[in-house]
């Protein structure tokens, strides 16, 4: 790994690229588990009764 002391602009900026797109992979796939998760549930999941 490199020293993100010592790592120049470009390293830098290209490093936050790539966390950025992680995050925001990472959320899109939570995003559609959430879907695919109500849709399998189907439509009455919020009218359950206790």
């Amino acid at each position: 790994m490199s020293d993100p002391a010592r790592e120049s602009e470009t390293e830098a900026k290209a490093r936050r690229g790539r966390n950025v797109a992680l995050a925001l992979g990472l959320a899109l796939f939570v995003i559609l588990v959430f879907v695919v998760t109500l849709v399998k549930l189907g439509g009455n999941v919020l009218h359950r009764p206790f």
